[in-house]
């Protein structure tokens, strides 16, 4: 049963899972601190005007999120932000105190309530410079309410130049009543206490907000990492996660439909829930992807972005149920959001309903004549639509919205509900490098059907393949990932393929599998998912210094063009201030053949991601660099200055002349 099941079986409840607990209206109380919605299921208590949560009532619990915090600390939307200019206001933390509140809808089918803030230049270096509305929305017979908001940033010359360095909704749950923690079906579990991470209780570890649990309240956790970047996830995943308490049995659940004005598009990572506990909906954010997913606007630069609405759905058990089936619930409900997107009910004009969209659809399929001669459907593709730019310029771009969807088996694709504007069609193809834009811009209208036809992406390809290494999917998850140290297990993550690398401190453990010598690499030999180490670190020296490393791809040749050109295709899947230099059989020789030169800040390696940004590099070999026989070629990394600074590969292939 576990080591929080304390909470007895016999609990029970006489309210269930679904929304017809109750018919009655929908009914709003406003006084001079505070505004009151409750439809008979949820109660939701906001400040005014500032339009903080501070209580939250549901099936028995007088309030969900804790009691312990102060008003200001329990539901919040937040930024952090700095100034573009010269006054000095770098990474700023802002939790939104609106100044004004307002009545948006209320009748006994809907409430709508406003909390704005708004910006001028008096509060330059005061406030982020942006206008935002802060919107909340319970519904009859929901169990659960809606939040959303709109930001605005004026083109005008008075308003600052500013970046928007992260931007989200906070939850701060009970921790005597929130024990267990959902973000996924294989990452689900009891968590430790936020008192274990107190001083006394938990060792820090090298890489902040990473602690070792060494006095924990309950035994049980002694000896654990807790640290909240093990439980992200991609964008694509992140629809659901949260909380299930057990005395009362009640679930509390951030519910995301689209992920339309997320940045970064589908691959993405952003934090969810963590101890705390902690929920959260993190709407732009620099994890996994550094400044290049930071959005800065100019002085007087317009734009304005709606995120949300997101739903907080709150679920109970009936009498005798297991209260872990919440998750499951939570899971159906997911859907019926997905498939209520976008919402009707949403009283913003910026918010544009359905019938205010438009569809684009069509089949992507991929042309590469070295592996078949007839065109392959793009099985699995995700496929999007994301402002203009360059090929693969979706990835960093983080201002405005983006749309996608997976082609199925026959590479055919539907991407729905797209806002109006004008859009580049992007795509890519796992089992295939590189990146697909179609030619022609693509102009959304209300109500417009889009068949683009059949699209042929031609990945980058001159010759036939001599040999590769990994797959082409924009992750290192197919490498080795080794055992966590003993000492730094989250008991969560053995015997779990899928999620093994998010275990603490692996990067430490390349110095223990290569002490004296890196990486060998021989074709024909080797396996890539037992040889070829997830991350290339530097290797911690007996002074506790660090070193550069060099790892070898060993290959033979039996006939050399010398006066042919070969291509050496480098795909990455994460980079920290590292950089990758390469050699062809002269480990010595000056000047590389290539190097990156010193790129990524996504910190995916601390931070127990499997990938970062993605980056492809074309490199040109002229074949008089080549041997017939044995052929080396050398990958170095040598920037040392920390632990954390290294690459994790993606593919590499090497190909011989056309």
């Amino acid at each position: 049963m576990g080591i929080w099941t304390r909470v007895i079986e016999s609990i029970c409840t006489c309210g269930g899972k679904g929304e017809e607990m109750s018919s009655t209206g929908v009914r709003l109380r406003i006084n001079d601190h505070h505004v009151v919605i409750d439809n008979g299921i949820v109660q939701v208590t906001l400040s005014n005007p500032e339009g903080l949560l501070t209580g939250l009532q549901y099936n028995g619990l007088d309030n969900l999120l804790e009691v312990l915090n102060q008003p200001g600390n329990r539901g919040y939307w937040d930024v952090v932000w700095s100034a573009l200019d010269d006054s000095g206001r770098k990474g700023v933390f802002e939790v939104i105190n609106a100044t004004s509140f307002k009545v948006i809808v209320e009748t006994e089918e809907q409430v709508e309530v406003s909390f704005s803030r708004p910006w001028d230049p008096s509060l330059k270096g005061k406030l982020a410079p942006i206008n935002i509305d802060k919107r909340f929305v319970l519904l009859r017979g929901s169990s659960g309410f809606y939040t959303y908001a709109i930001y605005e940033h004026l083109g005008s010359e008075e308003w600052q130049a500013f970046s928007l360095g992260e931007t989200r909704i906070a939850f701060k749950l009970r921790k005597d009543k929130f024990h267990y923690m959902a973000v996924a079906d294989d990452r689900r579990r009891y968590m430790p206490l936020p008192d274990d991470r107190l001083p006394g209780r938990a060792q820090p570890l090298a890489f902040q907000e990473a602690v070792s649990l060494i006095n924990p309240v309950v035994p049980e956790f002694k000896g654990e990492v807790d640290d909240k970047y093990q439980y992200t996830c991609e964008n694509r995943d992140l629809m659901v996660h949260g909380w299930i308490s057990h005395d009362p049995p009640v679930g509390f659940w951030q519910i995301t439909p689209s992920n339309e004005f997320r940045s970064g598009g589908p691959l993405k990572q952003n934090l969810c829930s963590h101890v705390g506990p902690t929920c959260l909906a993190v709407f732009v954010g620099a994890h996994y992807a550094g400044d290049d997913q930071v959005p800065k606007f100019g002085q007087g630069e317009p734009w304005k972005k709606v995120f949300g609405p997101v739903f907080i759905y709150l679920n109970s058990t009936t009498c005798g149920q297991d209260p872990l089936t919440l998750w499951d619930d939570a899971k159906r409900q997911t859907m019926v959001e997905v498939n209520s997107w976008p919402y009707s009910f949403p009283a913003s004009e910026d918010f544009p309903k359905s019938h205010e969209r438009g569809n684009v659809r069509g089949r992507l399929l991929v042309r590469d004549r070295y592996i078949q001669d007839d065109e392959i459907p793009g099985n699995g593709a995700y496929v999007g639509l994301a402002p203009p730019g360059d090929v693969g310029s979706w990835q960093r771009e983080c201002k405005d919205y983006q749309f996608w969807s997976e082609a199925d088996s026959s590479g055919d694709f539907s991407i729905k509900s797209v806002r109006c504007g004008e859009y580049n069609l992007y795509a890519w193809v796992p089992g295939f490098l590189g990146d697909y834009r179609y030619h022609l811009p693509i102009t959304i209208t209300p109500g417009c059907d889009i068949n683009v036809g059949n699209l042929v992406y031609e990945p980058p390809r001159e010759g036939p393949t001599l040999w590769e290494i990994g797959i082409p999917d924009r992750s290192a998850a197919e490498f080795h990932v080794p055992d966590p140290d003993p000492k730094y297990v989250n008991p969560l993550f053995l015997n779990n393929p899928k999620s093994n690398f998010r275990q603490y401190g692996l990067w430490e453990r390349y110095g223990e599998l290569y002490p004296y010598t890196d990486l060998v690499f021989t074709v024909g030999e080797s396996d890539y998912r037992k040889d070829w180490f997830y991350a290339q670190v530097p290797r911690r020296k007996e002074d506790n210094s660090y070193e550069g490393t060099t790892w070898q791809i060993k290959f033979r040749l039996e006939n050399v063009q010398r006066a042919a050109s070969y291509k050496l295709r480098m795909a990455l899947a994460g980079a920290t201030l590292a950089e990758v230099q390469v050699r062809v059989n002269d480990p010595n020789k000056a000047r590389p053949l290539f190097t990156t030169g010193l790129i990524g800040r996504d910190n995916a390696i601390a931070r127990h991601g499997i990938h970062g940004l993605y980056w492809l590099y074309n490199i040109d070999v002229s074949g008089s660099l080549l041997v017939e026989g044995e052929n080396i070629v050398y990958l170095k990394q040598p920037r040392n200055q920390s632990p954390f600074q290294g690459i994790m590969y993606d593919y590499l292939r090497l190909e011989g002349p056309a």
